[in-house]
């Protein structure tokens, strides 16, 4: 039997695509290991087509021992199934592509002492870059983050967070504050005097800014009253519960409903739908974020546009751009007014 690497059943290494290819062990490893060194286009193509033909992949084990760092960006999101972290993984994934790297995605659950856990975990992998995507939370629970992401840097990795800054860490911000704000007043000029907010649990950061802002601006620039802040989660079951339990009691007619999140104000909207009230004219519902199935659903649902699969390209950038611009903001948060909250 031929022991060539197309019929053993060893995995083909790269000296295996370099014969194959007719080039050297250095030329083949630029191509296949991101080298930024230049390699004439007829090189890389037949690299490419030796690799693929012997169905060789890249040993990222040995590649992080030789550089110290793995072709990986580690990024921390705490739930995959919402939009909201689908789409910031997306901008992070499209970065990655352009820049030759994997991303391997943890959920924290938006549980402090998991992501602890999980970053502790992920720095064995030795990667380039760790994103911290998840909601920052602020309470004892946290305890042991700043140690983590201390050791995380020291091995060499970068480490980039989204919203908040973290030490010395380089951070992505945007002011989840100032849209809620904006958008409160916006609101209150629409005629609207009366709203109940719908918020996570005391102490997450994403939460608590949306809830700040938006009474800053219906309650003190507009002159509205909030009547009642529920505590919840991140989630559409969230929104359904919450309102379910409303429902139980009196809610006038007129009444503005905001969450914190578009995933929990769809949740709402299913809520008063199935209990025979009209979303809009009847009750006005308002979130936040701008993810797709906000724009799709009837009436569509006001909320506040923050610009996702820019912040995760973004994130990408601060991870590998030695000369990164921190004072590059990416575009402000727009209020989008739409039939979920028509004139009072």
């Amino acid at each position: 039997m031929s022991d060539s690497p197309t019929s053993s059943r060893a995995a083909a290494t790269l000296h295996d695509v370099a014969r194959e290819s007719g080039v050297s062990l250095a030329t083949a490893s630029r191509v296949l290991n991101g080298s930024q060194r230049v390699v004439a286009e007829s090189y890389r193509e037949r690299v490419h087509a030796a690799a693929e033909k012997l169905g060789y992949t890249a040993n990222l084990s040995a590649q992080a021992t030789a550089r110290g760092t793995a072709a990986i960006v580690a990024l921390l999101v705490a739930d995959i199934a919402d939009p909201y972290f689908g789409q910031i993984a997306a901008g992070v994934a499209r970065g990655a592509d352009e820049a030759g790297l994997v991303v391997t995605i943890a959920i924290t659950e938006r549980d402090p002492q998991r992501e602890v856990r999980l970053i502790r975990a992920l720095r064995g992998q030795r990667p380039r870059g760790l994103i911290l995507a998840a909601s920052r939370t602020e309470t004892n629970e946290a305890a042991g983050l700043h140690s983590e992401l201390e050791s995380f840097a020291a091995g060499g990795a970068r480490v980039v967070t989204l919203g908040s800054a973290s030490g010395d860490h380089r951070a992505v911000l945007f002011d989840n504050r100032a849209g809620a704000r904006e958008l409160g007043s916006a609101l209150a000029a629409r005629g609207y005097r009366d709203a109940i907010v719908i918020g996570a649990a005391q102490g997450i950061r994403t939460s608590d800014d949306r809830i700040s802002g938006f009474n800053e601006g219906f309650v003190d620039d507009g002159g509205g009253n909030i009547h009642q802040v529920i505590r919840g989660e991140f989630t559409r079951e969230s929104g359904y519960d919450s309102v379910s339990q409303l429902l139980l009691g009196d809610l006038p007619a007129g009444t503005l409903i905001f969450a914190i999140s578009d995933v929990v104000a769809i949740g709402i909207m299913s809520a008063l739908r199935d209990a025979g009230r009209g979303v809009g004219e009847d009750i006005a519902v308002a979130g936040f974020d701008d993810i797709a199935t906000g724009r799709d659903v009837r009436p569509g649902l006001t909320t506040v546009r923050v610009p996702l699969d820019e912040l995760g390209y973004r994130l990408l950038c601060a991870v590998i751009d030695d000369e990164w611009d921190a004072a590059a903001e990416p575009k402000p948060l727009e209020v989008i007014i739409r039939g979920s909250t028509p004139e009072r």
